[in-house]
């Protein structure tokens, strides 16, 4: 049984895409719908850049998305289809897309609004994110508890089990860094992202996305999706807003998303669109996982290749 897994902010690259557009005819539907519905050229940003524009909150996930959701148009095109899908924090749109829950014309312009809600909630430079590796979910939890001081600093997300991403306000996330460090953790790095997403400090853009989701149509997923926030499959249309809403504040457990995927009978994890990092974290999640990563049309015909081989 193949999952797909879809990735999230920070897999963008200037071109990506770009191969899949002018091979496939599906992805390029994909393309002039995600155009049409934000009423922007967003595949020139994609394609041609500059880095900076492309790295910004509000153009970053519908690119990603619409990336994403355009690779797996080339995949089904070649007989690639998931009987299950997930998606880390922002991919959980591409998957609810694929999975056909959501419109892809409603999913971009939500996730652009998404962005800027995630980007205004927090003023710049107070706000922090940090990686830390080599301890427990359990150590983690302490130290956020043992840094805080009055201030924020949550689990953010639970990558795999040795590598836990922590959000909060930029002063708690740098104690909680030194803590980790104290404690046995064998690397702790602030990450270069522009706002302190998945934490409490993100309730007030959950709050305003309520507005924008409430004018959009939800079908039942035709295929389901596994949901970041309690690794629980949502299989209803009635579970897509309330799940995507508590999403936003809440820890993206990527780890039980996986587990959880592999517990409802996949065998083989294809993580389609920019970047390959899912499908490292799925073979450090699942032993003797079969992951493959498909973003441009030479990974697809490598994905193809070693699914028909296995």
């Amino acid at each position: 049984m193949i999952a797909f897994v879809f990735p999230g902010q920070g897999s963008q690259t200037v071109g990506m895409g770009r191969a899949f557009y002018e091979s496939s005819s599906g992805a390029k539907r994909v393309f002039e719908e995600a155009n049409d519905a934000l009423g922007v050229d967003l595949t020139r940003v994609m394609f041609e850049g500059p880095e900076a524009d492309l790295a910004l909150t509000a153009t970053t996930q519908p690119a990603v998305l619409t990336a994403s959701v355009a690779a797996a148009a080339a995949c089904a095109e070649r007989g690639l289809t998931p009987a299950l899908v997930a998606g880390h924090s922002l991919g959980e749109y591409s998957a609810l897309v694929v999975a056909g829950a959501l419109h892809l014309g409603d999913a971009v312009r939500v996730v652009r609004r998404r962005g800027e809600l995630m980007q205004a909630a927090v003023p710049v430079g107070t706000g922090a994110m940090a990686a830390i590796m080599g301890v427990g979910l359990d150590v983690v939890e302490q130290v956020c508890a043992d840094a805080a001081k009055g201030d924020v600093v949550d689990i953010a997300n639970v990558n795999s089990e040795q590598q836990i991403v922590i959000a909060g306000h930029r002063v708690a996330v740098e104690r909680a860094v030194a803590l980790a460090r104290d404690r046995g953790g064998r690397k702790s790095v602030l990450l270069p992202v522009s706002a302190p997403f998945h934490c409490a400090l993100m309730t007030p853009a959950a709050e305003r996305l309520a507005a924008e989701l409430a004018g959009v149509t939800v079908s039942d997923p035709a295929i389901p999706v596994v949901r970041n926030v309690d690794g629980g499959v949502t299989r209803k249309a009635a579970d897509v807003v309330p799940l995507l809403l508590r999403q936003v504040a809440s820890p993206v457990r990527w780890t039980d998303c996986v587990r959880r995927l592999a517990a409802e009978g996949a065998t083989a994890f294809v993580e389609v669109g920019p970047g390959r990092v899912l499908t490292g974290l799925v073979k450090r999640i699942v032993d003797d996982a079969r992951a493959v990563s498909v973003e441009d049309p030479a990974g697809l015909d490598k994905a193809l290749a070693a699914l028909a081989a296995a």
